[in-house]
């Protein structure tokens, strides 16, 4: 599976400044997806994140591992025009520093799933340096 910014936008309803995956660059439709998100100076949260020393905020960056997730959950047929949801997020660790000009490499693998709701394995890195980590828990809700 491969979508560039204007595909995802027709699967997640997420837009600016909330839509957060650049492409998705693999994957497997309910099971997996690896996306990027190419962070730049230009992004809203840094004029009070910190002015003056930019960091990525972390539960952004959570967000867009959950929208992966949502990507390669909703990319099924059978889930066209639904929304993800959040329903927890467990263990998340934040291991390193997302600054601009940091290209994020996204993965989330779904590892359980019951009926709407599903956990995801979910690991951000830079230059294949773990940034964060976490297991989400997604729910698909009614359609859009």
């Amino acid at each position: 599976m491969e979508l560039n910014s204007n595909q995802i936008a027709e699967i997640l309803p997420h837009r600016y400044p909330f839509a957060l995956v650049d492409r998705i660059v693999d994957g497997e439709s309910g099971k997996w997806a690896k996306g990027i998100k190419c962070v730049t100076v230009n992004e809203p949260f840094f004029q009070g994140h910190f002015p003056q020393y930019h960091v990525m905020p972390g539960v952004l960056i959570i967000e867009a591992l959950a929208q992966v997730g949502a990507v390669a959950m909703l990319s099924l047929p059978e889930n066209k025009g639904k929304l993800g949801f959040f329903g927890g997020i467990k263990n998340a660790r934040f291991r390193r520093q997302v600054i601009p000009g940091d290209v994020l490499e996204l993965e989330c693998v779904i590892t359980k799933q019951k009926g709407p709701v599903a956990v995801a394995e979910a690991k951000a890195t830079v230059d294949g340096v773990l940034a964060v980590s976490a297991e989400l828990t997604l729910a698909l809700g009614k359609d859009s």
